[in-house]
């Protein structure tokens, strides 16, 4: 089974799974968890949680004797005719059960080519998805997706996308000031959830975290009416806690 690089940096947890992957992956037979720990360095309590986390998306089984192998998510996806779509399928199952856990509709996003691309998304009837009134890739400043994109391009990169993009006033709460925007994207801890507090939309609330995979910017966002914006905070800290699983699913 081959495996993408994983991101080089902020180390992510990802990482680690990818590693026991890679571990169970070579051994076709099976593999104890005390081979893993031997193998990838990982603490047993650290690599327990891991298994937990990659049973439970199918990407390893246990078998009658304690050791683990492949599952049907990883065999399957490597096995894949389609390859590019049963990823897709992959990620979109991820991204359905994090939208039950947070309780809220979530978003991936890219940066690619200089404009913002929501990639996929999971909503429902009680999840309903943010109303796109206007254009995700004119309004970056103004929403989470895209200030959490931003902040991890650099000073130059920044200033060239703002340079394409007017930063027009949608809400009374709209930032239109680049001199300000890019002092708060400056300052943004890189692993802290960006909030859009009804920035981009009057009546939403929305979170992102970023993730990497490979050389492309990414993030994992979710929306909130903002009846439930009490909600936010702890929603965003859950998307932050559950970002491993998206992640996975984008770098395998």
């Amino acid at each position: 089974m081959a495996l993408k690089n994983e991101p080089k940096t902020p180390h992510h947890p990802a990482q680690d799974a990818l590693r026991v992957l890679e571990t169970v992956a070579r051994h076709t037979t099976g593999v104890t968890d005390a081979d893993i720990t031997r193998e990838t360095g990982l603490g047993s309590e650290r690599l327990t949680t891991l298994l937990r986390m990659l049973r439970r998306e199918g990407y390893v089984e246990q078998i009658a004797d304690g050791a683990y192998v492949t599952g049907d998510a990883l065999t399957r996806l490597a096995s894949a005719h389609h390859h590019e779509e049963a990823l897709r399928d992959q990620l979109q199952q991820t991204l359905d059960r994090l939208r039950d856990t947070v309780g809220a509709a979530v978003y991936i996003s890219r940066y690619v080519d200089g404009e913002i691309t929501v990639t996929q998304y999971a909503d429902g009837p009680t999840t309903p998805a943010v109303n796109e009134w206007v254009d995700f890739r004119s309004c970056a400043h103004a929403t989470a997706v895209g200030k959490s994109l931003l902040g991890q391009l650099d000073h130059n990169g920044r200033r060239d996308h703002l340079s394409r993009h007017k930063m027009a006033r949608l809400t009374s709460r709209t930032i239109t000031s680049d001199k300000l925007l890019l002092s708060r994207l400056e300052s943004q801890p890189p692993t802290a959830p960006v909030l859009d507090l009804q920035e981009y939309a009057v009546g939403t609330v929305c979170a992102a975290v970023p993730i990497t995979a490979g050389s492309t910017a990414g993030c994992l966002a979710l929306s909130l009416p903002v009846e439930h914006a009490h909600r936010l905070r702890q929603a965003a800290d859950t998307l932050n806690r559950n970002a491993t699983r998206v992640l996975l699913s984008l770098a395998i």
